[in-house]
Protein backbone atom coordinates (compact mmCIF):
# COMPACT_ATOMS: atom_id res chain seq x y z
CA UNK A 1 0.00 0.00 0.00
CA UNK A 2 1.05 3.79 -0.41
CA UNK A 3 2.05 4.98 3.15
CA UNK A 4 2.79 8.76 2.94
CA UNK A 5 -0.81 9.37 1.82
CA UNK A 6 -1.94 7.42 5.44
CA UNK A 7 0.62 9.74 6.90
CA UNK A 8 -0.50 12.71 5.68
CA UNK A 9 -4.21 12.09 7.28
CA UNK A 10 -2.51 11.81 10.52
CA UNK A 11 0.32 14.34 10.49
CA UNK A 12 -2.01 17.59 11.38
CA UNK A 13 -3.92 16.49 14.41
CA UNK A 14 -3.45 17.76 17.34
CA UNK A 15 -1.90 14.31 18.74
CA UNK A 16 -0.46 14.90 22.75
CA UNK A 17 -0.90 11.59 24.94
CA UNK A 18 -4.50 11.99 25.96
CA UNK A 19 -6.22 14.08 23.24
CA UNK A 20 -9.10 14.18 20.58
CA UNK A 21 -6.00 14.16 17.98
CA UNK A 22 -4.76 11.02 19.23
CA UNK A 23 -7.90 9.36 19.56
CA UNK A 24 -8.31 10.42 15.79
CA UNK A 25 -5.00 8.66 15.29
CA UNK A 26 -5.66 5.66 16.42
CA UNK A 27 -8.94 5.15 14.31
CA UNK A 28 -6.98 5.98 11.43
CA UNK A 29 -4.33 3.50 12.25
CA UNK A 30 -7.07 0.65 13.04
CA UNK A 31 -8.86 1.57 9.62
CA UNK A 32 -5.49 1.18 8.08
CA UNK A 33 -4.40 -2.57 9.75
CA UNK A 34 -6.10 -5.15 8.21
CA UNK A 35 -8.93 -7.48 9.71
CA UNK A 36 -6.80 -9.84 10.51
CA UNK A 37 -5.07 -7.80 13.34
CA UNK A 38 -8.31 -7.65 15.31
CA UNK A 39 -7.32 -3.84 16.03
CA UNK A 40 -8.37 -2.86 19.81
CA UNK A 41 -8.46 0.48 21.73
CA UNK A 42 -8.22 0.18 25.46
CA UNK A 43 -9.00 2.58 27.89
CA UNK A 44 -7.31 3.88 30.99
CA UNK A 45 -8.64 5.97 34.19
CA UNK A 46 -6.48 8.94 34.32
CA UNK A 47 -4.52 8.88 38.05
CA UNK A 48 -4.80 4.81 38.16
CA UNK A 49 -0.93 3.35 39.53
CA UNK A 50 0.76 1.94 36.63
CA UNK A 51 4.31 0.86 38.42
CA UNK A 52 5.87 4.47 39.45
CA UNK A 53 3.99 6.23 37.25
CA UNK A 54 0.45 7.89 37.17
CA UNK A 55 -2.12 8.11 33.75
CA UNK A 56 -2.16 11.23 32.69
CA UNK A 57 -5.60 13.15 32.06
CA UNK A 58 -6.44 14.03 28.99
CA UNK A 59 -5.68 17.64 27.81
CA UNK A 60 -7.99 20.03 26.04
CA UNK A 61 -7.18 23.28 24.35
CA UNK A 62 -9.97 25.59 23.53
CA UNK A 63 -7.42 28.37 22.65
CA UNK A 64 -4.36 29.24 23.09
CA UNK A 65 -2.10 32.87 21.90
CA UNK A 66 0.12 35.20 22.72
CA UNK A 67 -0.30 39.27 21.85
CA UNK A 68 0.72 42.76 22.17
CA UNK A 69 -1.27 44.89 24.86
CA UNK A 70 -2.14 46.57 21.72
CA UNK A 71 -4.14 43.69 20.59
CA UNK A 72 -1.63 42.71 17.68
CA UNK A 73 -1.85 38.59 17.89
CA UNK A 74 1.75 37.23 17.38
CA UNK A 75 1.16 33.92 18.00
CA UNK A 76 -1.92 31.30 17.68
CA UNK A 77 -2.52 28.05 18.92
CA UNK A 78 -5.26 27.88 15.56
CA UNK A 79 -1.97 28.83 13.08
CA UNK A 80 0.06 25.64 14.06
CA UNK A 81 -0.67 23.66 17.50
CA UNK A 82 3.49 23.48 18.29
CA UNK A 83 2.96 27.23 19.00
CA UNK A 84 2.40 26.44 22.79
CA UNK A 85 4.47 23.88 24.87
CA UNK A 86 2.03 20.63 24.66
CA UNK A 87 0.50 20.05 28.18
CA UNK A 88 0.74 23.99 29.19
CA UNK A 89 -1.23 24.88 32.12
CA UNK A 90 -4.22 27.39 31.60
CA UNK A 91 -2.60 31.08 32.17
CA UNK A 92 -4.27 34.64 30.85
CA UNK A 93 -1.88 37.44 32.29
CA UNK A 94 -0.47 40.72 31.07
CA UNK A 95 3.61 40.27 31.42
CA UNK A 96 6.34 42.02 30.74
CA UNK A 97 8.99 40.93 28.72
CA UNK A 98 11.24 39.81 31.52
CA UNK A 99 8.58 38.02 32.43
CA UNK A 100 7.40 36.19 29.59
CA UNK A 101 10.79 35.61 27.88
CA UNK A 102 11.85 32.68 30.15
CA UNK A 103 8.10 30.95 28.11
CA UNK A 104 9.34 31.37 24.90
CA UNK A 105 11.26 28.60 22.83
CA UNK A 106 12.66 28.75 19.63
CA UNK A 107 15.58 26.97 17.51
CA UNK A 108 19.02 28.74 17.46
CA UNK A 109 19.56 25.97 14.46
CA UNK A 110 16.29 26.37 12.60
CA UNK A 111 15.50 30.05 12.65
CA UNK A 112 12.51 30.36 10.35
CA UNK A 113 11.06 26.85 12.25
CA UNK A 114 9.14 26.75 15.61
CA UNK A 115 10.29 23.98 17.74
CA UNK A 116 8.18 21.71 19.37
CA UNK A 117 8.42 21.10 23.20
CA UNK A 118 6.54 19.81 25.92
CA UNK A 119 5.97 19.91 29.76
CA UNK A 120 3.77 16.71 30.63
CA UNK A 121 5.30 16.83 33.85
CA UNK A 122 6.53 19.88 34.59
CA UNK A 123 3.07 21.94 34.97
CA UNK A 124 4.25 24.76 33.07
CA UNK A 125 3.52 26.79 30.53
CA UNK A 126 5.52 28.23 27.36
CA UNK A 127 5.08 29.46 23.77
CA UNK A 128 7.35 28.08 20.79
CA UNK A 129 7.64 30.26 17.91
CA UNK A 130 10.27 30.66 15.35
CA UNK A 131 14.01 32.85 16.21
CA UNK A 132 13.15 35.07 13.25
CA UNK A 133 9.60 35.70 14.97
CA UNK A 134 11.27 35.83 18.42
CA UNK A 135 13.79 38.23 17.26
CA UNK A 136 11.42 40.62 15.95
CA UNK A 137 9.33 40.70 19.54
CA UNK A 138 9.55 44.02 20.61
CA UNK A 139 10.44 44.42 23.93
CA UNK A 140 9.47 46.94 25.41
CA UNK A 141 5.28 46.54 25.44
CA UNK A 142 3.62 44.38 27.61
CA UNK A 143 2.42 40.87 26.20
CA UNK A 144 -1.12 39.05 27.17
CA UNK A 145 -0.64 35.46 27.32
CA UNK A 146 -3.87 33.29 27.08
CA UNK A 147 -4.01 29.20 27.50
CA UNK A 148 -7.46 28.19 27.82
CA UNK A 149 -6.29 24.49 28.58
CA UNK A 150 -8.16 21.78 30.30
CA UNK A 151 -6.99 18.40 32.72
CA UNK A 152 -9.29 15.77 32.33
CA UNK A 153 -8.98 13.14 34.90
CA UNK A 154 -12.52 11.41 34.32
CA UNK A 155 -12.90 8.74 32.43
CA UNK A 156 -16.37 9.53 31.23
CA UNK A 157 -14.48 12.29 29.37
CA UNK A 158 -12.19 10.05 27.11
CA UNK A 159 -9.48 8.58 29.20
CA UNK A 160 -6.37 7.75 27.92
CA UNK A 161 -5.95 5.32 24.71
CA UNK A 162 -3.79 3.03 23.15
CA UNK A 163 -4.22 0.67 20.09
CA UNK A 164 -3.18 -2.92 19.19
CA UNK A 165 -3.73 -5.55 16.81
CA UNK A 166 -2.33 -9.41 16.52
CA UNK A 167 -1.59 -11.26 13.63
CA UNK A 168 -1.30 -15.22 13.85
CA UNK A 169 0.20 -17.37 12.06
CA UNK A 170 -1.47 -19.55 9.74
CA UNK A 171 -2.70 -22.01 12.09
CA UNK A 172 -3.27 -19.68 14.82
CA UNK A 173 -1.85 -18.50 17.76
CA UNK A 174 0.75 -21.01 19.35
CA UNK A 175 1.31 -20.13 22.85
CA UNK A 176 4.69 -21.83 23.08
CA UNK A 177 5.74 -20.05 20.20
CA UNK A 178 5.27 -16.56 21.93
CA UNK A 179 5.14 -13.24 20.14
CA UNK A 180 7.35 -10.49 18.85
CA UNK A 181 6.00 -7.33 19.26
CA UNK A 182 6.23 -3.80 16.70
CA UNK A 183 5.82 -0.60 18.54
CA UNK A 184 5.30 2.62 17.33
CA UNK A 185 4.62 6.12 18.89
CA UNK A 186 1.74 8.43 17.71
CA UNK A 187 1.96 11.17 20.34
CA UNK A 188 3.86 13.95 18.38
CA UNK A 189 1.45 16.92 17.06
CA UNK A 190 2.60 18.17 13.70
CA UNK A 191 5.83 16.02 13.38
CA UNK A 192 5.57 13.61 9.98
CA UNK A 193 9.13 11.51 10.63
CA UNK A 194 8.71 11.45 14.55
CA UNK A 195 7.33 9.55 14.50
CA UNK A 196 4.16 9.19 12.03
CA UNK A 197 6.55 7.28 9.88
CA UNK A 198 6.85 4.87 12.39
CA UNK A 199 3.47 4.29 12.75
CA UNK A 200 3.00 4.02 8.99
CA UNK A 201 6.06 1.76 8.18
CA UNK A 202 4.61 -0.77 11.46
CA UNK A 203 1.10 -0.34 9.17
CA UNK A 204 3.03 -1.74 6.29
CA UNK A 205 4.63 -4.93 7.59
CA UNK A 206 0.72 -5.86 8.76
CA UNK A 207 -0.08 -5.19 5.36
CA UNK A 208 2.46 -7.77 3.94
CA UNK A 209 1.84 -10.01 6.89
CA UNK A 210 -2.21 -10.08 5.88
CA UNK A 211 -1.21 -11.30 2.32
CA UNK A 212 2.04 -13.55 3.30
CA UNK A 213 1.12 -14.70 6.80
CA UNK A 214 4.12 -16.54 8.82
CA UNK A 215 4.20 -20.54 8.51
CA UNK A 216 1.95 -22.34 10.93
CA UNK A 217 4.31 -22.82 14.29
CA UNK A 218 5.65 -19.48 14.10
CA UNK A 219 5.09 -16.06 16.49
CA UNK A 220 2.31 -13.82 16.52
CA UNK A 221 2.92 -10.47 15.86
CA UNK A 222 1.70 -7.35 18.08
CA UNK A 223 1.06 -4.46 16.79
CA UNK A 224 1.53 -1.20 19.20
CA UNK A 225 0.12 2.12 19.20
CA UNK A 226 0.08 5.30 21.76
CA UNK A 227 2.13 7.84 23.15
CA UNK A 228 5.70 7.49 23.47
CA UNK A 229 7.09 5.78 26.84
CA UNK A 230 4.04 6.47 29.36
CA UNK A 231 1.62 4.86 26.75
CA UNK A 232 3.73 1.55 26.80
CA UNK A 233 4.37 1.50 30.27
CA UNK A 234 0.36 1.78 30.71
CA UNK A 235 -0.24 -1.11 28.28
CA UNK A 236 2.19 -3.43 29.74
CA UNK A 237 1.02 -2.30 33.43
CA UNK A 238 -2.55 -3.44 32.57
CA UNK A 239 -1.29 -6.34 30.88
CA UNK A 240 1.08 -7.91 32.52
CA UNK A 241 0.73 -11.76 31.52
CA UNK A 242 1.75 -10.86 28.49
CA UNK A 243 4.84 -9.82 28.67
CA UNK A 244 6.21 -13.78 29.31
CA UNK A 245 4.88 -14.39 25.95
CA UNK A 246 6.70 -11.57 24.16
CA UNK A 247 10.17 -13.17 22.63
CA UNK A 248 10.94 -10.36 21.18
CA UNK A 249 10.77 -6.74 20.53
CA UNK A 250 10.77 -3.75 17.46
CA UNK A 251 10.64 -0.35 17.90
CA UNK A 252 10.24 1.60 14.80
CA UNK A 253 10.48 5.32 14.12
CA UNK A 254 11.41 8.15 11.72
CA UNK A 255 11.64 6.36 8.71
CA UNK A 256 11.13 8.42 6.28
CA UNK A 257 13.22 11.09 6.11
CA UNK A 258 16.42 10.47 3.21
CA UNK A 259 18.85 8.91 5.47
CA UNK A 260 20.37 5.81 6.13
CA UNK A 261 18.58 2.71 8.31
CA UNK A 262 20.19 2.83 11.75
CA UNK A 263 19.43 0.71 14.61
CA UNK A 264 19.61 0.27 18.29
CA UNK A 265 21.23 -3.14 19.95
CA UNK A 266 19.01 -4.85 23.00
CA UNK A 267 19.95 -4.03 26.44
CA UNK A 268 21.44 -7.84 26.04
CA UNK A 269 23.75 -6.51 23.28
CA UNK A 270 24.10 -9.98 21.58
CA UNK A 271 20.77 -11.36 21.71
CA UNK A 272 19.52 -13.72 18.99
CA UNK A 273 17.21 -10.55 17.85
CA UNK A 274 20.78 -8.70 17.24
CA UNK A 275 22.48 -10.96 15.67
CA UNK A 276 19.45 -11.50 13.08
CA UNK A 277 19.02 -7.79 12.74
CA UNK A 278 22.86 -7.83 11.74
CA UNK A 279 22.44 -10.61 9.62
CA UNK A 280 19.41 -8.73 7.99
CA UNK A 281 21.17 -5.33 6.81
CA UNK A 282 24.57 -7.36 6.29
CA UNK A 283 24.30 -6.25 2.62
CA UNK A 284 22.99 -2.39 2.96
CA UNK A 285 24.77 0.51 4.21
CA UNK A 286 23.43 0.99 8.35
CA UNK A 287 24.38 2.33 11.55
CA UNK A 288 24.74 0.39 14.50
CA UNK A 289 24.29 2.13 18.26
CA UNK A 290 24.15 0.69 21.63
CA UNK A 291 20.53 0.09 23.69
CA UNK A 292 19.37 3.19 24.57
CA UNK A 293 21.58 5.68 23.02
CA UNK A 294 20.08 9.15 21.68
CA UNK A 295 17.57 9.17 20.65
CA UNK A 296 16.07 6.68 23.59
CA UNK A 297 12.79 5.22 23.47
CA UNK A 298 10.00 2.99 24.12
CA UNK A 299 12.90 0.19 24.29
CA UNK A 300 13.83 1.50 27.36
CA UNK A 301 10.70 0.13 29.16
CA UNK A 302 10.10 -3.06 26.86
CA UNK A 303 13.25 -4.07 27.61
CA UNK A 304 13.68 -2.27 30.65
CA UNK A 305 13.84 -3.64 34.52
CA UNK A 306 11.24 -6.00 35.43
CA UNK A 307 10.36 -6.68 31.80
CA UNK A 308 13.57 -7.31 30.09
CA UNK A 309 11.62 -8.25 26.62
CA UNK A 310 14.74 -7.46 24.23
CA UNK A 311 14.02 -5.39 21.77
CA UNK A 312 15.62 -3.24 19.12
CA UNK A 313 14.86 0.14 17.43
CA UNK A 314 15.15 0.95 13.79
CA UNK A 315 15.13 4.52 12.43
CA UNK A 316 17.17 6.98 10.09
CA UNK A 317 18.31 9.66 12.87
CA UNK A 318 19.99 12.04 12.88
CA UNK A 319 17.58 14.36 10.71
CA UNK A 320 18.09 18.10 11.13
CA UNK A 321 14.44 19.01 11.02
CA UNK A 322 13.79 16.80 13.95
CA UNK A 323 11.39 17.99 16.70
CA UNK A 324 10.27 21.54 14.41
CA UNK A 325 8.10 22.61 12.15
CA UNK A 326 10.36 21.48 9.39
CA UNK A 327 9.78 17.89 10.33
CA UNK A 328 6.58 17.78 7.83
CA UNK A 329 5.28 15.67 4.72
CA UNK A 330 7.57 17.52 2.24
CA UNK A 331 11.05 15.47 3.93
CA UNK A 332 9.14 11.85 3.71
CA UNK A 333 9.94 10.05 0.97
CA UNK A 334 7.89 6.61 0.17
CA UNK A 335 11.19 4.74 -1.11
CA UNK A 336 12.38 5.50 2.09
CA UNK A 337 9.08 4.31 4.58
CA UNK A 338 8.66 1.09 2.08
CA UNK A 339 12.74 0.40 2.62
CA UNK A 340 12.27 -0.02 6.25
CA UNK A 341 9.19 -1.85 5.96
CA UNK A 342 11.36 -4.30 4.38
CA UNK A 343 13.94 -4.53 6.73
CA UNK A 344 11.39 -5.14 9.92
CA UNK A 345 9.57 -7.62 7.73
CA UNK A 346 12.87 -9.44 7.01
CA UNK A 347 13.92 -9.52 11.34
CA UNK A 348 10.23 -10.11 11.90
CA UNK A 349 9.96 -13.45 9.31
CA UNK A 350 13.46 -14.98 10.41
CA UNK A 351 13.08 -13.96 14.27
CA UNK A 352 9.44 -15.37 14.09
CA UNK A 353 9.75 -18.47 12.09
CA UNK A 354 13.02 -19.54 14.29
CA UNK A 355 12.80 -22.29 16.65
CA UNK A 356 15.01 -24.90 18.03
CA UNK A 357 15.14 -28.18 16.59
CA UNK A 358 15.53 -31.28 19.15
CA UNK A 359 16.30 -34.73 17.12
CA UNK A 360 13.83 -37.73 17.94
CA UNK A 361 16.13 -40.43 16.07
CA UNK A 362 19.63 -42.49 17.62
CA UNK A 363 22.35 -42.61 14.83
CA UNK A 364 23.53 -41.15 11.61
CA UNK A 365 20.36 -40.82 9.73
CA UNK A 366 19.41 -43.01 6.57
CA UNK A 367 19.36 -39.70 4.76
CA UNK A 368 18.72 -40.72 1.00
CA UNK A 369 16.22 -43.09 2.69
CA UNK A 370 14.73 -40.82 3.58
CA UNK A 371 14.66 -38.34 1.14
CA UNK A 372 16.82 -35.74 2.75
CA UNK A 373 19.96 -36.65 1.09
CA UNK A 374 21.30 -32.87 -1.18
CA UNK A 375 23.28 -33.84 -4.36
CA UNK A 376 26.19 -32.16 -4.15
CA UNK A 377 25.28 -31.46 -8.24
CA UNK A 378 22.10 -29.71 -7.20
CA UNK A 379 23.68 -27.82 -3.76
CA UNK A 380 26.92 -28.37 -3.41
CA UNK A 381 27.21 -25.78 -0.45
CA UNK A 382 24.33 -27.73 1.42
CA UNK A 383 25.78 -30.66 0.21
CA UNK A 384 28.93 -30.30 2.25
CA UNK A 385 26.95 -28.55 4.92
CA UNK A 386 24.04 -31.24 5.67
CA UNK A 387 26.22 -33.32 7.20
CA UNK A 388 27.17 -30.61 10.23
CA UNK A 389 23.02 -29.81 9.81
CA UNK A 390 22.35 -33.07 11.55
CA UNK A 391 24.93 -33.40 14.08
CA UNK A 392 23.39 -29.60 15.07
CA UNK A 393 20.13 -31.26 15.83
CA UNK A 394 20.39 -31.95 19.51
CA UNK A 395 18.02 -29.06 20.87
CA UNK A 396 20.80 -26.38 21.73
CA UNK A 397 21.06 -24.59 18.97
CA UNK A 398 18.47 -22.56 16.99
CA UNK A 399 18.19 -22.93 13.16
CA UNK A 400 19.25 -19.06 13.08
CA UNK A 401 22.42 -20.71 15.10
CA UNK A 402 23.01 -23.66 13.07
CA UNK A 403 23.04 -21.21 9.90
CA UNK A 404 25.39 -18.82 11.39
CA UNK A 405 27.63 -22.06 11.88
CA UNK A 406 27.87 -23.29 7.93
CA UNK A 407 27.65 -19.80 6.39
CA UNK A 408 24.45 -20.80 4.75
CA UNK A 409 21.37 -18.82 4.15
CA UNK A 410 18.45 -18.85 6.90
CA UNK A 411 16.03 -19.95 4.91
CA UNK A 412 17.92 -22.42 3.12
CA UNK A 413 19.01 -24.08 6.32
CA UNK A 414 15.27 -23.82 7.49
CA UNK A 415 13.89 -25.33 4.82
CA UNK A 416 15.85 -28.73 5.12
CA UNK A 417 15.36 -28.97 8.54
CA UNK A 418 11.82 -28.65 8.00
CA UNK A 419 11.90 -31.66 6.05
CA UNK A 420 13.72 -33.51 9.10
CA UNK A 421 10.54 -32.22 11.34
CA UNK A 422 7.75 -32.66 8.18
CA UNK A 423 9.73 -36.62 8.44
CA UNK A 424 8.96 -36.84 12.23
CA UNK A 425 12.48 -36.88 12.97
CA UNK A 426 12.96 -33.26 14.79
CA UNK A 427 10.67 -31.30 16.93
CA UNK A 428 10.38 -27.60 17.38
CA UNK A 429 11.27 -26.30 20.87
CA UNK A 430 10.40 -22.55 21.09
CA UNK A 431 12.99 -19.97 21.54
CA UNK A 432 12.80 -19.12 25.00
CA UNK A 433 11.77 -16.03 26.56
CA UNK A 434 13.79 -14.02 28.46
CA UNK A 435 11.47 -11.78 30.30
CA UNK A 436 11.24 -10.72 33.65
CA UNK A 437 8.32 -11.37 35.80
CA UNK A 438 8.95 -8.72 37.97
Amino acid sequence: MQLKPLLEKIYPLHRTLASEGMDEALHIVGDALPPSANYTIEIYTPGDAIWTWQVPERYVVHEAYLETESGERVVDFADNPLHIVSYSLPIDRMLTWDELEPHLFYNEKRPRAIPWHFKFYQRDWGFCLSKNDFDDLPRDVRYRAVIRSEFLPDPKDGGFRVGFGVQHPEDGFVPEAGEILISSHICHPMQANDDTAGVVTAVEVAQRLEENPLPAGSMSVRFWFGPETIGTIAYLAHNEALIPQMKGGIFVEMTGNKNTIAWHRTRQHDHLLDRITNYVLRERDHLERNFADFPPNDERVINGPGVNVPCISVNRWPYDEYHTTDDNPDIIHEDMLQDAADVVEEIVRIFGTNYIPKRKFRGPLFLSGNDLWVDWRDNFILNRSFEKIMMSLEGQHSIFDIAEEVGLDYWIVREYVEKFRQKGFVEALPIPSEAQSA
